[in-house]
């Protein structure tokens, strides 16, 4: 189940430690000390860091194709959840087996190096075998998971497809804690020992899932990381992999933590190269029942589709939204 390593990977590297200025480019001039002016100067007006236009990112090639197949229909809400997935959440329609396999053809003709599967949970898409099978056929496959929804039919079902093909299936599947305590606060009550007993099914069957942490309260990546592979290799899986991925303060965690509070990170100058290509919008995009849009944490953001179709969508963009911030300072491009 470890992803095939591609010719562009480059190592992970986290830029949570960065400060804000450094991941500008030195175009973006520093503020002077009022104590260092030149004698007599006037002060010049420095411009309101949030009020300059955001930094553009440039598409570099689509690496990442990522697929809303189940929109924003979940079997649990979790807290944390950026999207505000749930039950009940219809803000996001279900994607056809028809406009999945459309993406993944169009995703094909465009040069794409893997594909995830999101949502929502996509083990409620009662065509999940099928556009599995098609998205094997020409890429990469990572199915993110709550992990709930994994039962014997569809373990059996991933050690099919995965004889079936010449790339790899993989399984990204979400434990927020390594007791009910920490992960159910925020995934809801019951969910650690039913996630548990899927990472106990899939280690029988000889597979072994990337174990995805959200940082939240209680659950640090420098403390825990030690204490989540513990815990996998208790549970049968002999080489666990963890992958800790930061909090995304929108959608229902807005309710928790309010939103950003300082967007001086936003600036209006070039990024660094190296944060740049790190972003998932430089390398990605993401499709939904809805349109194209720039990332998959953007998807319930009108103002983040980029068009009606992939192969208009693929030019630089604005980090107009307040949570690219996130990104840029871990980072992140979202891969496993």
């Amino acid at each position: 189940m470890t992803r095939r390593q591609l010719p562009h990977d480059t190592p992970s590297r986290s830029f949570r430690a960065v400060a804000y200025l450094p991941v500008l480019a030195p175009e973006m001039a520093t503020p002077r000390s009022p104590s260092r002016a030149p004698a007599r100067a006037r002060p010049r007006p420095v411009p309101s860091l949030v009020q300059l236009r955001r930094p553009e990112v440039r598409f570099r090639f689509l690496d990442a194709l990522w697929i809303q197949v189940t929109g924003t229909h979940c079997n649990i809400a979790c807290r944390h959840c950026f999207i505000s997935c749930g039950p009940k959440a219809d803000q996001i329609p279900m994607m056809s087996t028809g406009q999945v396999e459309e993406a993944l053809e169009e995703g094909r003709s465009l040069g794409m190096r893997q594909v995830y599967f999101t949502g929502g949970e996509p083990f409620l898409h009662p065509q999940l075998p099928h556009m599995v099978r098609a998205a094997l056929r020409l890429a990469p496959l990572t199915i993110v998971t709550n992990g709930l929804l994994v039962d014997a039919a569809a373990v059996r079902m991933i050690l099919e497809e995965s004889q079936r093909t010449r790339y790899s299936l993989d399984l990204r599947l979400s434990l927020d804690g390594t007791t009910q305590e920490e992960n159910d606060r925020v995934r809801g009550r019951g969910t650690f020992e039913k996630v548990l007993e899927t990472l106990r099914r899939l280690g029988r069957a000889g597979l072994s899932p990337v174990v995805a942490v959200v940082e939240h309260e209680g659950v640090v990546r420098a403390e825990s990381r030690e204490r989540f592979r513990q815990l996998v290799r208790e549970l049968g899986i002999d080489r666990p992999r963890v992958q800790f991925l930061p909090l995304f303060r929108m959608g229902r965690e807005m309710r928790r933590t309010h939103g950003y509070h300082d967007l001086g990170l936003l600036a209006s100058a070039p990024l660094l190269s190296e944060v740049e290509s790190r972003l998932p919008c430089a390398t990605g995009r993401a499709v939904t029942s809805q349109g194209v849009y720039t990332c998959p944490m953007l998807v319930e953001h009108g103002s983040a589709r980029v068009g009606e179709r992939l192969a208009g969508s693929l030019h630089p963009i604005r980090l107009n939204w307040d949570t690219c911030q996130t990104c840029m300072l871990d980072g992140m491009n979202g891969g496993n």
